[in-house]
């Protein structure tokens, strides 16, 4: 079987944006947690910082990813949350080695 593709995004709320953010991206958790290929889709806030949020993620493979980052919901996201970012999300991903 292979190895899951993990996906670290981070993101920062423009000051007094940071609930417009957080409604944002809880929006996505349901819609993406039915996705084909998605085995793991948690989103964090920041313990000191309520407008810093990571999503970690897990994809059966990169192809699920992409379908993922085409769908409609994340589509919509994308077009919205450029004006509540105080900077570009941060997105890496990753492949377990141990």
């Amino acid at each position: 079987m292979a190895a899951l593709l993990t996906v670290v995004a981070e993101m920062k709320a423009k000051p007094g944006k940071e609930e417009d953010l957080r409604r944002a991206v809880l929006a996505l958790i349901e819609p993406t947690r039915r996705e084909d290929g998605c085995a793991q889709y948690d989103l964090h806030v920041h313990t000191e910082d309520p407008g810093r949020f990571l999503f970690y993620e897990n994809w059966a493979s990169p192809e699920h990813l992409e379908r993922h980052a085409a769908s409609a919901h994340f589509r919509a996201f994308e077009k919205m949350v450029g004006d509540l970012l105080a900077e570009p999300m941060c997105v890496e991903t990753y492949r377990r080695i141990a």
